[in-house]
């Protein structure tokens, strides 16, 4: 899905298009062969600011009320500001993973936000844009949330970045409320205490209150500007992904109380101090002509937060949609001498792009697995009028929910959270969600940013040409919402503790019949899943483990004639946080009939708090002869009144019955 008219093969990429785009100026000696010239290149440099749930109205020259972004706006004076530019998908992971990869997180199944007891991560196999300009002598360094993967093997150290500080997730998975305060111990078996990472370890700085939030930007920033003074003799990379204005959010002292609009716009104006420190070191240390700075945020406005969340501006909804409030964010581009100044485009482009774009610059090669990005180097250097973005494809959690082209974007029927129904809430506590439900709706974003005027019945043409476009893309990268499967979708990392394997069983091609059917979202082969011979790795997405809610294990396996059992197992998982939980109880029977059974064992696994996942198999030894055997295990029923999820169904997984 890379546009053909603008992919370009950074693996060729020549000397003379790289001075190009950087403007290096060289003096040729009488030979005049470019390769013989005497100078030192200087590869540019690239700083990324990333901010976390900032509307699109957020930024003053974007239309904010009641605060004010004197650096941000400077930004935009100094260089190119897009009214058309947008993030692959309005949540915090899935968006983070496209920034750095330049694939829509649906190629890289990355969905939602990661939880902090997560198995699954960056893939390695992935190429970040770290790992990429590495390759050209670039020092890189990430400051902030990571929030793709909070295991060492997924940490920013392990994906091209040679230091990093931050957070490894959102600052709400802590165990506290949105005030700080500690008054639910079901939400404290879910997150751990929430602590500032240094490379890939944790540190002894925890943030366990509110005030320690108020101070994230100040730490961030003094690493950021420390990063860049320590790399200001060689090319560098720097990530800066700012917590704020993620929920719950507070500024330090110095800015608390400084902005008209309250707290919300206390975070802006210190986040764009910020912006100002990073632009003051780069003039102080002459690299300001020589270094790209893009300025962006990870989704729209988080807007049941109310006054403690931001603007979408004109545009519909905010994060967790489809719809152009929670996916169409404020970006800024400057490079003096280099960007245009004062520049305005209404250009498509994304996130998608950052990666080839820089590669460009840096005349480094594109990852050797497909992208979905576009270079936008010569438009962004005002070579070409016109972004080399052509369509964008709006997906959310595994959903294609739309496709833009041009001017045109169509929705497709599906249901979706919505702000516009509902009060939100205040002063740091969440209103609730509302949900509707749209139908197939054309859009002329042109005439009608807000999406407020379907005119698909007007236009048939265009309907019929943008659901061609969306067939295309799901024939490669999927779509939840018409069940199909991507046929370029390419896994994420999985952190596996025990890899599948096989294991003797006399069950295997026998017959069996389970009371109930195991939940639809967890069905894998059906029955023959348990007598498989194949005991599946402690992943239970891995589409090999079956999943009971509320209901309880009942199988019987009928073998065909009279045989010596010696052994009959039950292999389990648990992940607690996941809702799933152990047996409380397990019963094995055989029969020499199938009507009456002798129960040979009953075992007992006690229900009590345990936040590591596990796998076990329960085991039972005899030696008697037997046709039938019958395995029952009990589930747990609803989850218990320790467990954050009290009073609600409780899953119970497993995969193999063995005999042996």
């Amino acid at each position: 899905m890379v546009n053909k008219k603008s992919s370009f093969n950074l693996k060729s990429v020549s000397r003379r298009t790289f001075l190009k785009h950087t403007g290096i100026v060289l003096s040729a000696l009488a030979t005049g062969s470019i390769w013989s010239c005497r100078a030192v290149e200087r590869l540019p440099n690239f700083i990324i600011i990333f901010t976390d749930d900032q509307g699109y109205a957020d930024v003053g020259c974007y239309g904010a009320i009641g605060f004010e972004t004197p650096n941000l706006d400077r930004m935009a004076e100094e260089g190119l500001r897009f009214t058309s530019f947008y993030v692959s998908e309005a949540v915090c992971s899935a968006s983070r993973a496209s920034l750095l990869t330049g694939c829509y997180a649906q190629r890289l199944s990355i969905r939602g936000a990661l939880m902090p007891h997560s198995k699954v991560g960056l893939n390695p196999e992935e190429e970040t844009i770290a790992e990429l300009l590495k390759k050209r002598g670039y020092a890189t360094g990430m400051v902030g949330k990571w929030h793709l993967g909070n295991f060492t093997e997924f940490f920013p150290v392990h994906h091209g970045f040679d230091e990093y500080y931050g957070l490894a997730y959102s600052n709400d998975m802590w165990p506290y409320d949105y005030f700080g305060k500690r008054t639910d111990e079901r939400k404290a078996f879910i997150y751990p205490p929430l602590r500032l990472v240094e490379n890939d370890r944790p540190t002894d700085e925890v943030v366990d209150s509110l005030e320690d939030q108020g101070f994230l930007t100040q730490k961030y920033t003094r690493r950021a500007v420390s990063f860049i003074k320590k790399h200001r003799n060689k090319p560098f990379f720097l990530y800066l992904a700012h917590s704020m204005p993620h929920t719950p959010i507070n500024a330090s002292p110095a800015f608390r109380g400084t902005s008209r609009q309250g707290l919300y716009g206390d975070v802006i104006q210190e986040i764009d101090w910020s912006v100002g420190e990073i632009l003051k070191t780069l003039e102080a240390l002459g690299l300001d002509d020589n270094t790209l700075v893009i300025f962006t945020s990870d989704n729209g406005p988080w807007r049941n937060f109310g006054n403690h969340a931001g603007s979408p501006g004109p545009f519909r909804e905010g994060k967790g949609t489809a719809w152009e409030g929670g996916v169409r964010v404020p970006c800024l581009m400057r490079w003096p001498g280099k960007i245009p100044a004062g520049q305005v485009t209404d250009e498509l482009a994304s996130t998608l792009d950052i990666l080839p774009t820089l590669c460009t610059l840096a005349g480094a090669p594109l990852p050797q697995r497909k992208i979905d990005g576009v270079d936008l180097s010569d438009f962004i250097l005002g070579q070409t009028p016109k972004s080399p973005r052509e369509e964008f494809y709006y997906f959310y959690t595994g959903e294609l929910r739309a496709v833009r082209r041009g001017k045109w974007k169509l929705v497709f029927p599906h249901r979706y959270r919505s702000y516009e129904i509902v009060e939100p809430g205040m002063n740091g506590q969440p209103g609730p969600y509302g949900y509707q439900t749209c139908g197939l709706e054309l859009y002329n974003l042109q005439d009608d940013p807000r999406e407020r005027h379907d005119v698909a019945a007007s236009h048939p043409e265009v309907v019929a040409e943008l659901k061609d476009l969306a067939q295309h893309v799901r024939l490669e990268l999927g779509d939840s919402l018409t069940g199909m499967k991507g046929k370029a979708v390419r896994p994420p990392g999985r952190r596996i503790i025990r890899p599948a394997q096989a294991i003797a069983n006399l069950a295997v091609g026998k017959k069996i019949i389970l009371a109930f059917d195991p939940d639809s979202k967890y069905f894998a082969s059906g029955a023959q899943t348990l007598i498989d011979s194949q005991l599946d790795s402690d992943d239970f997405h891995d589409g090999h483990w079956l999943g009971f809610h509320g209901h309880d294990l009942e199988a019987v396996i009928d073998l065909g004639e009279m045989m010596s059992i010696r052994k009959i197992a039950l292999s389990l998982l648990e992940d607690q946080i996941a809702w799933i939980f152990y047996p409380p109880e397990i019963e094995f029977a055989v029969s020499d009939d199938g009507q009456d059974f002798q129960i040979v064992g009953h075992q007992k696994i006690k229900v009590e708090p345990r936040r590591q996942s596990s796998v076990k198999i329960v085991e039972q030894q005899l030696s008697q002869k037997a046709r039938f055997i019958r395995v029952r295990a009990k589930n747990v029923g609803e989850c218990p009144a320790w467990h954050p999820g009290h009073g609600q169904k409780a899953w119970l997984f497993v995969d193999e019955i063995i005999i042996q």
